[in-house]
């Protein structure tokens, strides 16, 4: 328990560490990352660069030290948290590095207004929060371990099957090596890979793509410009091919409500919809499928879907093509916004929405779906990488 005279301490410093966090964060880093290298392997570089992991972990400790004495109200982002470390399978020695680096950060961006004893509250605020977390997730880690085919940590899988979707995007099937049963998920989670890239253990999480209930996970990656790892999964992973997975993790999860149904996705951004789309109907739903991609070429699972909707009536699929190229027949042409969304959405706005793809994508439907009077607590979303709001996103 955090002491009080420790809680009055990192209040008082505060509003010195809170106008510096980026500058903290920006040197926790690349300090850790050179004291531990091995924990770089934990860390998604790309994010790294594109600068949203460091500022992910300034918001979240900037909130931790303004909620110390009401940490109830982070529960949701504990939760998230939990749940992504996890999936990384984090363990409790990874906590003190973490911990040694990030005051050695405060204290080198600081300087002299981080007293000894400044850092001594900092330090027992963070094992507070490195202990509530150990602790969850260990009960997530005994969760995954008692279930059905579940297990703990990393776990070999063979890739039995490999079909490209579309121009950009492949799905990649896995079984377990020891050929035993895996464990069911809920549509939407994800899984993380654990591979080799240029001699280097790398991991990543990507979605669940098909319905639960298989012998099989299936992930669909999208080739990214410089993805380094979706790049070397689509060229150099091969059937045959040996890999780690974690267990099935993620909160993005289809409700069991009979309202219906919106799964708004972009890009890639459709894979998790379609672990979804099955179980939505199979339940009695109204689905309302909008997917918005570049073109047809870009468009992956096209002819899944449009066979499900031949034998359904409830199941309403609008297709957007930013760019359509000859011999395209999307139902419109180029992007998602108010209007689009306006005649697509049933006229009662009391539905459930699943939102998911590129950043501008996702920002901009929100913003359409807030609008349209959507409620807010209906919209459901994730970032695949930080924690982050579609509301501060934009």
């Amino acid at each position: 328990m955090l002491s009080q005279h420790s809680k009055d301490l990192v209040k008082a410093s505060l509003p010195a560490v809170g106008p510096k966090v980026d500058e903290i964060t920006a040197v926790f880093y690349p300090l850790m990352f050179n004291r531990y290298p091995a924990v770089k392997a934990y860390f998604n570089q790309a994010h790294q660069v594109q600068g949203t992991q460091p500022r992910a972990l300034a918001n979240a400790v900037v909130a931790y030290a303004s909620n110390l004495d009401r940490l109830e109200v982070l529960g949701d982002a504990v939760a998230l948290i939990v749940q992504k470390h996890v999936a990384l399978n984090i363990l409790p020695e990874h906590y003190p590095i973490v911990g040694e680096c990030l005051l050695a950060a405060i204290k080198e961006v600081l300087g002299d207004v981080a007293s000894d004893e400044i850092i001594a509250a900092w330090a027992e605020a963070y094992q507070q929060l490195a202990d509530l977390l150990i602790g969850a997730e260990e009960q997530v880690y005994q969760h995954n371990e008692q279930r059905n085919g579940g297990w703990r940590g990393e776990r070999e899988f063979v890739l039995v099957d490999k079909q490209k979707e579309s121009d950009v995007i492949t799905s990649f099937y896995f079984s377990p090596v020891d050929g035993k049963a895996i464990c069911s998920y809920l549509p939407g989670q994800y899984i993380t890979i654990i591979t080799d890239v240029n001699g280097e253990a790398v991991r990543r999480n990507y979605s669940l793509s098909d319905q639960p209930g298989n012998d099989y996970y299936r992930i669909s990656v999208k080739r990214e410009p410089n993805g380094v790892v979706s790049n070397a999964l689509q060229d150099n992973l091969n059937k045959g091919d040996i890999v780690k997975l974690t267990p099935p993790a993620g909160s993005f999860t289809l409700n069991s409500e009979a309202r219906p149904l919106v799964l708004l996705t972009g890009g890639v951004g459709i894979t998790p919809a379609m672990s979804m789309l099955n179980p939505a109907l199979t339940a009695g739903r109204e689905v309302h499928f909008i997917h918005a991609a570049m073109n047809g070429k870009h468009h992956a699972f096209k002819q899944k879907v449009d066979e499900l909707a031949e034998g359904n009536d409830k199941l309403k699929v609008s297709y957007c093509y930013e760019k359509p190229e000859a011999g395209d027949k999307p139902h419109f042409e180029g992007q998602i916004n108010h209007a689009l969304l306006t005649n697509l959405l049933p006229v009662d706005r009391n539905v459930d929405v699943y939102l998911l793809g590129p950043k501008g994508f996702m920002v901009a439907a929100y913003s359409a779906l807030k609008d349209l009077e959507v409620p807010v607590a209906n919209i459901q979303y994730e970032f695949f990488g930080p924690l982050e709001a579609l509301d501060s996103a934009a």
